[in-house]
């Protein structure tokens, strides 16, 4: 497949995608429903490249990601391919001058993360990682009351991400091996997620962690296994408030539940990612169940807020909304709460603080990063 596509108007935001998978349809329907153009497809193989090209309706197909990463006709790369292969890809991308959109892990290591989030603010480039459950209206509804003071000091953290698509030993995947998905696979991947909702809700980060990990097999369909199926760890925050966080990719039943707990002196708060359009108060002397409704919202969720209440909205749209921020922010817009590669750099020295947490058997480790 090698014929372009006119492009649609001046301004229009021309996009690459490296990968075909499920992350890269995702991509692509936000890409479009935020009006830019994908122009061009690269995976693995040039045979690859084609099939992916025709699934996800690209210009064309590239035989190779130099090919697709040195395309004149192309503003962002969104790079949707292995863990490990996300460092080198993204920084290849800065280097030609593109934007850049990196699923996450952004990296494998801290400091590779670092360089990247380096590279990109002295190229003056838009460079953003998918932590899109900051996109639920309902979580910037929770961040709102949070900055507002409504829920008074924070206390105590109760959050977890809970998955089952690896419970049994016959399920397997290119992220349970290192080599090919990083050191740490459920904190890097869905943990990472659970630290940054956090962060951004309450407004602070995490200071200090105890961790714990477990691998509970050795083998995966007849291959060796040497990164964790389940995460247990306990924070502290800057204001001194502490919190458990649970993280497993083998809890039967939860296919991705994601939930943030929050109690404060006044109020508590509990947002549940399989129930987006709610919002939980609670208070001594009663509790409400708040619903999304963009006419009483506050205005950073009402922005986010596609259509009226009553009309359920969900994941695609979180992400619809992210890529439109990212596209608002390549055309010169500031888009309030971003997560950029300064926001992977950081998840990137969460996960490294777990694992050596984790390695000296729990170790209290302090975050500096």
């Amino acid at each position: 497949m090698t014929t372009d596509v006119t492009d649609t108007g001046l301004g229009t935001i021309r996009a690459g995608i490296l990968g075909g998978g499920f992350m890269a349809r995702v991509h692509r329907t936000a890409a479009r429903d935020a009006g830019g153009e994908l122009r061009a497809v690269a995976t693995r193989s040039r045979e690859g490249s084609r099939d992916a090209a025709l699934a996800l309706g690209a210009g064309r197909a590239e035989s190779d990601a130099a090919g697709l990463l040195t395309a004149a006709d192309i503003d962002v790369v969104h790079i949707c391919t292995p863990n490990a292969t996300h460092a080198e890809l993204a920084l290849q991308a800065l280097n030609a001058g593109k934007h850049v959109v990196c699923e996450k892990p952004l990296a494998t290591t801290a400091q590779d993360a670092k360089v990247l989030a380096e590279t990109a603010e002295a190229r003056g480039l838009v460079a953003a990682v998918p932590f899109i459950y900051r996109y639920h209206p309902m979580v910037r509804e929770a961040r709102a009351r949070i900055a507002r003071g409504e829920a008074g000091d924070l206390l105590t953290l109760d959050c977890s991400y809970l998955q089952d698509w690896m419970l049994l030993s016959s399920d397997d995947d290119w992220r349970v091996r290192s080599e090919s998905g990083g050191a740490s696979r459920a904190f890097a991947d869905i943990g990472s997620h659970l630290c940054d909702l956090i962060e951004f809700v309450i407004g602070e980060r995490i200071h200090a962690l105890s961790a714990r990990t477990r691998r509970v097999f050795s083998e995966r369909s007849g291959q060796s296994v040497d990164t964790e199926d389940i995460v247990a760890v306990l924070v502290e925050t800057e204001s001194g408030a502490l919190g458990t966080l649970l993280i497993s990719q083998m809890a039967a039943g939860r296919k991705n539940a994601l939930t943030l707990e929050l109690h404060g002196s006044r109020q508590s708060l509990r947002f549940e990612q399989e129930r987006p359009e709610e919002l939980w108060i609670g208070m001594r002397e009663e509790s409400r169940l708040l619903l999304r409704d963009p006419a009483t919202a506050d205005p950073d969720s009402a922005r986010l807020q596609r259509v009226p209440a009553g009309h359920p909205m969900g994941y695609q749209d979180a992400f619809n909304s992210f890529i439109a921020d990212v596209y608002a922010a390549i055309a010169g817009a500031e888009p309030d709460g971003l997560p950029t590669f300064a926001d992977g750099y950081r998840s990137a020295v969460l996960t490294e603080a777990v694992l050596a947490s984790a390695a000296d058997g729990g170790r209290w480790v302090e975050v500096t990063a």
